[in-house]
């Protein structure tokens, strides 16, 4: 067992390695300085009754002990999932985005928000008309904003087959457009 001091709530961070292959946008996770290894990861992040708040996720390997945890209500969400399924769905826009922060958009020109890099073949984003150098601002009438409320989070509060609507930034007009999230391609 280990202790530690919970440093920051809904933070966002990239996991994996691009060099290995695998980068994962996480939302929302619990930013903690108790000891995080691969002996304990997939553990859970206790507070100080002994209760689970978290299940231990990732390190940052650029700084020394800061480690990440999912949120307990964010992996119960999950696990109902699955029993109901049997599967863990995840809930599919299909797009690769960068996050414009207010600061860099005003320097562009551009509103801020999720700037789409890419858009997946037969995604629901392509099948909607959405754009590569589109930018996705709001999320259901909710501003997207870097750190805060970004597009993988929004997205995962979402389930398969569930309709949202997305403001989207182009060429100087907005437009709202209607998407059904669909399955993630690994599903």
């Amino acid at each position: 067992m280990t202790t530690g001091v919970i440093s920051g709530l809904g933070r966002g961070i990239t996991a994996g390695s691009p060099f290995e292959g695998f980068v994962e946008k996480l939302d929302n996770v619990i930013q903690t300085d108790a000891a995080i290894n691969p002996g304990n990861s997939g553990g859970p992040l206790l507070n100080s009754s002994g209760q689970v708040i978290g299940i231990n996720t990732a390190v940052a390997s650029s700084a020394q002990n800061i480690g990440f945890a999912i949120p307990a209500d964010v992996i119960k969400s999950s696990l109902d999932n699955f029993n109901k399924g049997g599967q863990f769905e995840r809930a599919f826009l299909g797009v690769s985005y960068r996050m414009l922060d207010p600061r860099i958009a005003s320097l562009n020109d551009l509103p801020a928000g999720a700037y789409v890099e890419s858009v997946v073949n037969d995604s629901p984003a392509q099948k909607v008309g959405i754009q590569g150098q589109d930018i996705i601002t709001h999320y259901n009438n909710k501003r997207l904003e870097k750190d805060k409320f970004e597009l993988s989070g929004a997205i995962s509060q979402n389930k398969i087959g569930e309709a949202v609507t997305l403001k989207i930034w182009r060429d100087g007009k907005t437009m709202d457009i209607k998407v059904t999230l669909g399955p993630s391609p690994s599903q």
